[in-house]
């Protein structure tokens, strides 16, 4: 109902509410004195020329902005009241004129009126004030926000537009408080990031530096050496292909997505290759390499390159963090909504505080993401990207010293 009244526009309300509040009065006049058919009709043009006076005076009021010239909100209520009681007192007056009423009572009306207009400005001063009150405490609230107390609340009392417009005010300064406590993690990652960028650049640079310039001084002349020491700069060589890839990818996620090249492929063979890629490291490092992958998984919608890049980081991580002796387990099955991999593990696990930020872009926590079992903290944040951009979801369920499973789905 008030959605409805409150689509009719502002004068047409105000001219049927005057209009109804006629009809009602000459109702009224009629059913509790039963007058003559003549005095009613003078009492309707003695009610019709009151409206239209009222109805004038509102307009004007409304229209030439007089109730916005005060200078605060409880004045423009006090001046409400007192047109209404200047109304009211003309709507009286006239009306006992044209009536012929005896100087005594019309004298009487007179002070009768005076007293009444007076009780209502004073009752709407004091309750006016209860309003107003209100909304000052808004606006010094809303002052504070604007100063950078983003902690600011104000007190929600009562079910009115001014305790809804204080609610909303509370839901604005909590979500900017929440989205100044994001930048500044941002800007604290982003600051991380580049000294951590910077080490991971610095390392292989400096010997590779010190290789070219062994070899071209003529340090090491020895097949086997100089053999050893070119196979050193290649590692490096692709520890920084790596890291600068990494860097590409995470540049075109912030600058709205990565380009999709998708068709219908085998994530069967995908998963077979990417396992036989990695089947030379686990066995160096004594891990149990396993897969399994249901028949009717086959074929899937996506970019091969960017799913083998998801597996990579995944199986990846997965060997990086499992001793001597662990097993790291690769499985693919059709669900009802798509494909879903797991990529799980035995290893140390990711420590509950980081759980929910290991797919946060520049996020490194001590183990997920050091340096020192290799990376820039991007490899995860990168593979939700991908499978983000797949159409898909990515998770981890994992508990300190009890491993890690990491599932993404493709729709």
């Amino acid at each position: 109902m008030k959605n409805l009244v409150d689509r009719i526009p502002l004068m047409p309300r105000f001219i049927l509410g005057i209009s109804l509040i006629t009809i009602l009065s000459l109702g009224i006049f009629k059913l509790l004195m039963a007058p003559p058919l003549k005095e009613l009709g003078l009492m309707a043009m003695f009610l019709g020329i009151t409206a239209l006076v009222s109805a004038a005076a509102g307009y004007l009021t409304y229209r030439l902005g007089w109730m916005t010239l005060s200078p605060t909100l409880r004045w423009s209520l006090l001046g409400g009241y007192a047109l209404s009681s200047l109304l009211t007192f003309f709507n009286v007056w006239f009306s006992a004129q044209m009536m012929f009423a005896s100087e005594h009572d019309l004298l009487l009306a007179i002070v009768l009126l005076i007293f009444a207009s007076g009780m209502a400005m004073v009752l709407g001063y004091f309750l006016s004030t209860a309003i107003t009150n209100r909304i000052y405490m808004l606006k010094d609230a809303a002052e504070k926000l604007a100063k950078g107390e983003l902690k600011t609340r104000v007190p929600i009392n009562g079910r009115d537009e001014v305790a809804a417009l204080a609610n909303t005010f509370n839901q604005m300064a909590e979500q900017l408080e929440t989205v100044d406590a994001k930048q500044r993690e941002l800007e604290r990652l982003r600051a991380d990031l580049i000294a951590w960028v910077g080490h991971d650049l610095q390392t292989p640079l400096a010997s590779m530096r010190a290789i070219l310039e062994a070899l071209e001084d003529g340090v090491v002349d020895d097949p086997q050496t100089v053999k050893r020491y070119l196979s050193t700069a290649q590692r490096d060589v692709r520890s920084l292909s790596v890291l600068i890839d990494d860097l590409f990818q995470m540049a075109q996620l912030d600058t709205g997505g990565i380009p999709l090249d998708r068709a219908e492929s085998s994530l069967s063979d995908l998963i077979s290759d990417t396992l036989e890629s990695f089947s030379e490291l686990a066995l160096r490092q004594g891990v149990k390499l396993e897969g399994s992958i249901e028949s009717n998984v086959d074929p899937v919608v996506m970019d091969t390159q960017r799913i083998g890049r998801v597996l990579n980081n995944l199986i990846g991580n997965a060997l990086r963090h499992t001793p001597i002796k662990g097993r790291v387990g690769v499985h693919a099955a059709r669900t009802s909504s798509g494909v879903e991999v797991c990529v799980s593990d035995t290893g140390e696990g990711i420590r509950a505080e980081d759980l929910p930020h290991v797919f946060e872009s520049f996020y490194r926590g001590e183990k997920s993401r050091s340096r020192s079992t290799g990376g820039a903290g991007l490899g995860l944040a990168i593979s939700r990207g991908i499978v983000q951009a797949h159409g898909g979801g990515i998770k981890v369920q994992s508990e300190s010293g009890h491993g890690s499973q990491f599932t993404f789905t493709l729709p």
